[in-house]
This record gives structure tokens, sequence and C-alpha cells, in this order.
């Protein structure tokens, strides 16, 4: 049986109805994404009491911490070939990432903020943002403020469902707000504009799924660049004057410039979105927002589903932009990431955000309080 479900629920009860109707193996993709370590605890659980039941599980995984928990074997795949098996108990996660990607991984190289960046202007601002829930499954928003200055990587950790999705959905305009107020690129009310107009303000911003959201699948590459861009960047890929006629040369230039900077690894020349892995279509994604060059950078999930080479590589680029004056935001699921490569650290917990912590005053501990709904003030009345 194949089971590919992202809810960590839904892969524990399809592995049981495999296994009640005498099934004798099955095959584990990990799409879920964790959204605390006891809900990873409860997968590991189920699969580590199937194995001593002597059932056999194939399990796919970037997590490489997952793949030294739970396996007897590995086999490594790079670009779709077997470059190696091993006995992953008896590697390291750094010895495991060498052989998915073929040399070292790099350590994301980032400085701190200069005392002159620190006290610079915000170019993001988000103020007393509030939302009713927009369905019976949503998260309301509620009295939200957050700023960002350039030079800046702010980073948004929180249990999923908490909110996360919304409050991306508000402040790139995908759902319009009804103070213009309550967000501000670079100094200017953005509330009540939509996601192209707040592209024309010099924002950009990475939507949480690629396939579909991100990226029409059956579209080009060089046609998936056209589509979000051709507003922000008529000048440079329209010609013609009233006729409109897309300047497919500029198309086709900008696109290989953006793989070639990102490292896209691709099997034709200008294949569909589908037709990459998903490492490689976030790499080209997040290229073509960075390409632009933007004051305002938002990403959610940057490196959800990406092996460790792509992850790295996306991590490093979400720095440096910032180094080079842009405000950046991050939200994410992955601890290791946000402490990694975010100046300030803020936590979204039933639609409330936390006030920001500077990275040097973050531990895990406190952040872990206020995923689980223990505000600031409560943590130093405990103290």
């Amino acid at each position: 049986m194949l089971v590919t479900s992202r809810s960590v629920n839904a892969s524990v009860s399809k592995l049981c109805a495999a296994f009640c109707r005498n099934r004798t193996s099955s095959f584990l993709t990990s799409r879920h994404r964790f959204s605390h370590r006891k809900e990873a605890d409860r997968l590991f659980e189920t699969l580590e009491r199937l194995k001593a039941e002597g059932k056999s599980i194939l399990y796919t995984s970037h997590r490489l911490e997952e793949v030294k928990r739970l396996c007897d074997r590995a086999t490594v795949l790079r670009h779709g070939k077997v470059v190696a098996h091993c006995d992953p108990r008896q590697e390291t996660a750094a010895s495991l990432a060498r052989m998915m990607v073929g040399n070292d991984i790099k350590v994301v190289a980032r400085s701190p903020m200069t005392a002159l960046e620190a006290q610079a202007a915000p170019l993001f601002k988000i103020k007393n943002l509030s939302q009713a829930p927009r369905g019976p499954f949503s998260t309301a928003l509620k009295d939200i403020s957050l700023s960002i200055r350039a030079g800046e990587v702010v980073g948004i950790a929180g249990v999923a469902g908490n909110g996360q999705g919304e409050f991306f959905e508000a402040i790139s305009g995908e759902v319009l707000q009804s103070t213009p107020s309550s967000v501000r690129i670079r100094g200017t009310d953005a509330g009540k504009l939509d996601i192209s107009e707040r592209r024309m303000m010099g924002a950009a911003f990475v939507p949480e799924e690629r396939l579909g959201h991100g990226a029409v699948p059956t579209l080009t590459l060089t046609d998936n660049l056209f589509l979000s861009r051709y507003k922000t960047d008529a000048k440079a890929f329209m010609r013609g004057g009233r006729l409109k006629l897309i300047a497919e040369s500029a198309l086709r230039s900008a696109a290989k410039r953006i793989i070639d900077t990102m490292d896209v690894r691709k099997s034709a020349e200008n294949p569909p979105a589908s037709a990459l892995s998903g490492g490689n279509l976030q790499k080209f994604i997040i290229g073509r927002e960075l390409d632009r060059s933007p004051s305002v950078m938002v990403v959610n999930q940057p490196t959800w589903g990406v092996d460790a080479g792509a992850a790295a590589h996306i991590r490093q680029a979400l720095v440096d932009v910032a180094r080079s004056g842009s405000a950046v935001l991050v939200i994410s699921q992955d601890l290791d990431e946000l402490l990694e490569i975010s100046d300030r650290i803020a936590v979204m917990n039933h639609g409330a955000l936390s006030v920001p912590m500077p990275i040097v005053d973050v531990t895990l501990e406190k952040i872990g309080l206020l995923m689980g709904g223990v505000s600031g003030s409560d943590q130093a009345g405990a103290a």
C-alpha cells in the first residue's frame, strides 16, 4: 500500500488500515509536516511497533534525522540514480547529506545587523491586523503588529494551523483588509491593495504550496515567470506598444539567469513546472522573486519537502537578499531553520503573534512555551 497523506493522523490511520487487511508491507512517503515533536513521535512509535510485529515498511524522506531514527537500511538517490547503500544508524546527518548532494552542505554565512541597520525605518509594517475567520476551519487573526527593517530577517514560528496561512494571505494581499494602514510597504498604506499592487510597490511573496499556487503545473518555467511578473516587469517582458507582444528573448534570458543563480536542475530546456522535483521548483519560485531585487520578501515554509542541499541554497539566498537591504519575513515550522537565518523570532499561537525576540535571547524552551500559549509575561512571572 502507498501512503502519501500530509496529515500525520491520516498517515497513521492508513497504515493501520493497510496492515489490518493482512498486508505485510507498506510504502510511506514523508510528505507530511510535523506541527510538534509529539506528533512526530506518534508516527514513529506506530512505525516501530509495526516493524516489531514483522511488517516491512519502505520509507522515503529528505529528513535525515528521521531516516537515522527509523531505518535499518538506506538507499540514497541523486538525480534519479542510486549512489549509495548504507546503515543510516552508523552515519551522521552530515555524511548522509553528503551522499545525497555529492558534496558538503555549506553552513549559512550570515553577519549580525549593524547598529545603523538596527535603527533604520521599517520597510514592512503590520499594525493592529485583525481578521475574522473566513470559514469553519479558519483561524482568526488577533491584533497583530510587526515591523521589519532593511537588512533584517524576521522568523515566524508556531504549531501548524495557528493562523500562519491566514496571516500570509492577509499580508500578501490575497485577502484584502478593511483598514489601509494595517499593512504598510515602504511607508505606504497597502492594506486594501491586492497582491499585484503590492508587488508593484516592491514586495515579493512565496506561498506555501508550490504547485497550483506558486506555479501553474502545466505551464513552462518561462510561462510561469511571465505570469508572475508581466505587470511588475512590463517594460522588460513586453514589446510593441499597444500590441503588447511578449519579449520572448528577454523572458528566456531572465529564466536562464534564475536557473543558473539558484542551481535549478531540469531535464529539458524549458519544462513544465510539474516536471521539476519539489526542491528544484522551490528554488525556481524563490529565485523568480529574488531576481526582482524586492524591498520586502515574504516566504511561507521556504524549504518544506526540500533536500538538504537545496535547503541550504535557499536559506543562504534569503540571508543574502536581507543583507543587500531587503526586509525579509520567513514563516516556517522548521525551528532549526529559523534559528539559523533569523535576526528576530516571533511565535504565532491561535492567531496572535508574540513580541519578536532578538536571536541572542531565543531558546528552545522559550519558543516551546510560546507555541504552547504561555506568553512572555507569563514566562517572566514563572521565572
